[in-house]
């Protein structure tokens, strides 16, 4: 039997913020093994000018976003959904190694198969240099924030 990951297609209103919910606190372990068990083995990305094929080769890309990206926390949210697809919006911020810290936005598309495994992620992102004192941002999302949009600015 096929390994599933629910809520499964076709997504409600409901199911589609549960899956963006997992998306986030699993990206927010920062934790590639884990995050890339979301994603079918045959599951090919574009993020920003990076294509990806695989879970291999997404466990190879989030290990070294990780490393570059540093005090990483995300923030995602539901933008819109169909059967079988989801839009979200997001922002996470991070630091690199000189200690510059970076509020990333983003939008990405996703495709799930049947089993509710994503098979296609698409990801548009642009970072805005911050000050540590602009930080917004701070670890996972906790329980009392869950289902509240992110400001813009």
């Amino acid at each position: 039997m096929a390994e599933e990951r629910p809520p499964l297609p076709p997504f409600t209103r409901e199911t589609a913020q549960q899956k963006v919910q997992g998306a986030e606190d699993a990206w927010n372990s920062r934790d590639p093994e884990r995050v890339a068990l979301a994603y079918s083995e045959d599951s090919v990305w574009r993020n920003r000018d990076t294509f990806v094929s695989g879970r291999a080769e997404i466990v190879k890309f989030l290990t070294q976003k990780w490393e570059r990206e540093l005090d990483y926390a995300l923030r995602k949210d539901l933008w819109a959904f169909s059967e079988d697809r989801i839009a979200v919006r997001f922002q996470y911020e991070s630091r690199d190694r000189d200690g510059q810290w970076w509020r990333s936005y983003g939008n990405e598309l996703w495709e799930f198969d049947e089993h509710g495994l994503m098979r296609r992620r698409e990801a548009s992102i642009n970072d805005v240099p911050i000050d540590e004192s602009e930080r917004r941002i701070f670890g996972p999302r906790p329980p009392e924030e869950r289902g509240r949009e992110n400001p813009l600015r």
